[in-house]
Parts: C-alpha cells; structure tokens; sequence
C-alpha cells in the first residue's frame, strides 16, 4: 500500500463484512467494523462453499479448519412428501473436475471460525447505523448511541435491508440521480424456518458414521412447503424448511423482515412437526434443536443497479439479494469482498475520484458474474420447489435424464470464475476444468519486480 491507506469503516458483521475484514488484515488496509446487534450469535443453518471461493480461504490459510468443521457433499436425494424417490443425483469425480468438494457445515459455524480471526478492538457490536455523510474530504456515520466515526470509505455489508443503503439511496433519491428500480421494494418469495440440532450421537442413524454429508430433500405435493436435512460434523442434523408464498402474501408488509430472527412462528412449527424425513418425523429433530437455534426468515429477491456513490460502496446481500436455491448467495458475498479489497489494494490516492474509479472497476468485474447467478437462483427454485405439472416434468427431466456429459460441462462452467485475491500469493488450479483470467495487481505485481531486481 501507499504510505496512507484508505481507512475503512465496515458496516455490518456477517459473512461478506468479516470476509472483508480479513482480506484487509493481509491487505494492510485499516478498518473497523459495526454491527447492530449487541452480541454475535449467529443463527441460521446449513450452508454450502464450493470451488468459486475455496481458493481463497486456501489462500488465506483458512481451508484446513473450514474442512474440519464441514463434511463433503456429494449427492443429493430427491423425495416426494411420502419419501417416495425422485431422484438421486451423484456428482461423479467432482474433486478431480475442479480441484474442491462441495463444503457443507452449519453456518454459525463458519461465523466462529472469521471472527476469531478479527481482532477485538477492530469489531465494535450495538452499533445501528443512523445517517451517513460524504463529501470530497471523508465520509461519516452517525450510530443511533450518539457516537459517530470518521473515515476514507464506507463499506456496507448490512445485508438485504441495508441501513449503508436506505440512507445512500435517500441522497442519491433527492439529487434525482436513484434509478426507478432502486426504489422498488425486494420481492418476497419464501418463508423459511431453520435450525440445527444438538448431539444426536453416533448411533442415531447410519448416516452419522458417514464421511460426507447425507443432504435429502422433500417436495411436497399441491404444498407450498419443500424440506431439506443435512448431516454436518459433531452427529447433528441441520433441517430447513421452505413455504412458498402466494403474490398476496408477497404484498403484505408484515412479511418484510431483514435478518435470521429466533422470533420463531409456533404456528409454521406446529405444521411442519409431521413431515417426513429420513430420520422419521421432523418433529423429533425439532425437538433435538433449541429454542434459540431455530430461527426464521422471510427470502427476497433483488438485483440492484447502484452499488456504489461518491465515497460508500454495497457489497453481498445489500447490493444483490438472491434466492438460496442455488447455493450461490454467500458466496457470491464473499467474491465480492476479495474483489473489492483488490481494487483498495491498488489505490493510488485517497482522494474522491480515485475511491469512485475504483467502485466502478469493482462492480465492472462483478455485475455480470452477480446477474448470471441471480437468474440462475430463479431458474433453480423452479426446478427444486416448483410445484405446477411443467414444473414437476422439468424436475423430473433434469435430475434423472440430462446427459452426465451435459451435466459436466455445466459445472465445469459454473464453477469456472473463482477471484482469488491479488495480493498475496496465488493458488494453483487443483482441477482439470478452467478458470477463468483473473485482473492483476498492478502494486503487487511492481513489488515482486522490486523483489526479484533486489535478489
């Protein structure tokens, strides 16, 4: 870096915020990070990191313990509310095409894992962002405890509601510069309910003594309700539930709700009790699972078109909410924190035009890689919870008579762009599909030139 950094306030302590902040431990970048909530306790349940961000936690010599903590992911069986077969689809030399499993763990497990490496004094909790200014000299939060901090940029990491945003975008709204569709409220699809259980022990089931993740999923028939379990490390079960919303229940406002909440619905739960899975009703891995483990939310939609203005920039879930469908949304999140630390790395100046240009080479390597994923969560949901006859007939096509070469070729595709971060060493592909030409560092580039003219 230059011999005055950016310094950088991060708004909001989820993935994409923590993934930031360590790119930026190794970038030598200064920051702070603001969260919201008073303490962190991350809910949600199961989650899923493939080859497109792997390479970087191998990177940041963090794929060891994500392993430890994650089971292998290697098929996937499909089943009708009744347990009846639909399909079970295997993904044949996985590791070998692209160099990674498929990684599946219980989310607040890879919470722990990033925070421990944010050092304490750089994480501030019940910090909920009031208003924001910028001009040509810094930018300034205002926090709703009376402090506020001043700063070069302003990273908004604070997910599908994002305050970083709301207040953004009610400048850029009075300056008449907020496009149309910016203005629009995100689109509510599912209702979802989660959790993971506790201990369940070894011999709970024959699926806890395997060495990859069982994932089952259900699809209820004329239901708006599909059900997924998962085997994660330490003999626990993690379960989801999704229902369907119909466009009424999309437009009712008391179904707008921006984060994981242990605010659970006893009514959703009292439905769900009896579905079944391969572990019997799901009622008795509720049971296994506390109370402040189960959390709901409500699932949106959207694609942003402005991401960045003057000296504030959104990343993840506040610039671009997908459905989960595809498995793309976090890691999607943490992409874009390794490619915007990228373009800090190389920064040449603090000043307003240089932090502009840079956002603006952020979102050219990012908006179309983002937009293909998020066509893609639409096209998935269809495919795993639809429930109209063309729907069904579709599902039933992909899953048990696409070709294994079509297959292949999709995946070697989608797994194909995988940004790894300019400034430190990168990893070598470990597959026999391509990746994608990556942007490089013009610093670190002319520092390992030093390098090697010193030797």
């Amino acid at each position: 870096m230059s011999d005055s950094p950016p310094k950088v306030l991060i708004v909001g302590a989820g993935l994409a915020g923590l993934f930031l902040a360590i790119l930026f431990e190794r970038a030598n970048i200064p920051y702070q990070i603001f969260e919201r909530a008073i303490t962190m306790k991350p809910l949600g349940s199961v989650m899923c990191l493939n080859a497109n961000i792997l390479p970087v936690f191998e990177q940041l010599g963090l794929l060891d313990e994500l392993m430890a903590i994650s089971l292998p992911s290697r098929s996937n069986e499909l089943f009708d509310g009744d347990m009846r077969a639909i399909a079970d689809v295997r993904m044949k030399d996985l590791k070998k095409l692209v160099g990674y499993d498929f990684l599946v763990f219980a989310r607040p497990d890879l919470y722990d894992l990033l925070l421990s490496r944010i050092p304490k004094e750089k994480l501030f909790l019940g910090k909920k962002l009031l208003s924001l200014q910028q001009n040509e000299l810094g930018v300034m939060i205002r926090l709703a405890d009376n402090s506020s901090f001043h700063g070069d940029i302003l990273v908004g990491a604070d997910g599908s509601y994002s305050g970083v945003r709301q207040s953004l975008y009610k400048e850029l709204q009075k300056k008449g510069m907020l496009p149309t569709s910016d203005g629009k409220q995100l689109s509510v699809n599912f209702s979802t309910i989660v959790g993971t259980t506790n201990s369940l022990g070894e011999d709970f089931h024959p699926h806890m003594k395997e060495s990859t993740t069982h994932h089952s999923a259900m699809i209820g028939k004329g239901s708006p309700y599909t059900w997924s379990t998962f085997t994660v490390p330490g003999n626990r079960i993690c379960w989801c539930v999704n229902m369907q919303l119909d466009a009424k229940a999309s437009e009712d406002e008391s179904f707008r709700n921006s984060e994981w909440t242990s605010d659970t619905n006893e009514t959703m739960l009292n439905e769900i009790r009896a579905f079944k899975t391969p572990y019997g009703d799901l009622g008795k891995l509720i049971s296994a699972t506390d109370e402040d483990r189960i959390s709901r939310v409500y699932l949106e939609d959207k694609m942003f078109e402005t991401w960045h203005h003057n000296r504030t920039v959104l990343i993840g879930d506040a610039a671009h909410k997908m459905l989960p469908s595809a498995g793309q949304g976090a890691v999607n999140a943490m992409q874009d924190a390794v490619v915007l630390a990228n373009c800090l790395y190389d920064l040449k100046a603090v000043t307003s035009e240089a932090i502009a240009a840079a956002f603006q080479d952020f979102k050219d390597q990012r908006y179309s890689h983002v937009l293909t994923q998020y066509e893609a969560s639409k096209h998935y949901a269809k495919i795993l919870y639809g429930q109209t006859l063309w729907e069904r007939i579709v599902r039933h096509a992909v899953f048990n008579y696409l070709p294994e070469f079509t297959k292949t070729m999709h995946l070697s595709k989608e797994m194909s762009y995988r940004p790894q971060a300019t400034f430190i060493p990168r990893v070598p592909n470990h597959g026999t599909s391509e990746v994608l030409p990556q942007k490089p560092s013009w610093r670190y580039t002319e520092l390992q030139k030093q390098g090697a003219a010193a030797v």
